[in-house]
């Protein structure tokens, strides 16, 4: 669909109809997906797991998570697992190494393995800033959200019972 994207119904500021602001409400209900049956993919670790039932628990309690996000979610957690993973072995690797030439003096030369290993890291940071920020787990990426506000029934006035929102 071409155009401008999509707002929630909470940051729109035009003058909707009650029949369009209902049609809207249907609409992001249906969007939002289903809770109940949440649960980590079989392919992550123990500890990936565990780290995705904390996660998912607290951007469902957000109102920003479903079942239709749990590979979103995975995906992330293998990033952010290799990216740990790669960046203890590059502590272990040094940029240099020192080799011994024909002469038997040594020589210092760049690691030809360090930049592809630095390079590896990178494309894993990307991948997981893009994946967190797609989830929501960024302040930045957050704030960009519309969390729905849980919606709380006011009585009305005598007033507002009679005149609407006219007074």
């Amino acid at each position: 669909m071409a155009g401008r994207n999509r707002k929630a119904l909470e940051v729109i500021q035009g003058n909707l109809t009650k029949a369009q602001i209902k049609q809207r409400q249907k609409q992001e209900e249906k969007m939002r997906g289903p809770t109940g049956n949440i649960k980590p993919p079989s392919y992550l670790t123990a500890a990936q797991k565990k780290e995705f039932s904390e996660i998912a628990e607290k951007l469902v309690s957000l109102g920003i998570f479903s079942e239709l996000d749990v590979d979103n979610l995975a995906r992330y957690l293998d990033s952010k697992y290799q990216y740990i993973q790669i960046t203890k072995d590059i502590k272990k690797i040094k940029p240099t190494i020192t080799v011994e030439d024909d002469n038997g003096n040594n020589k210092v030369i760049a690691n030809e393995d360090y930049p592809v290993i630095v390079r590896a890291r990178t494309t894993l940071f990307k991948e997981c800033r893009a994946a967190a920020s797609d989830l929501g787990l960024t302040i930045t990426s957050r704030l960009k959200l519309v969390i729905p506000e849980p919606t709380t029934k006011e009585e009305k006035s005598e007033a507002e019972r009679r005149f609407g929102g006219r007074l």
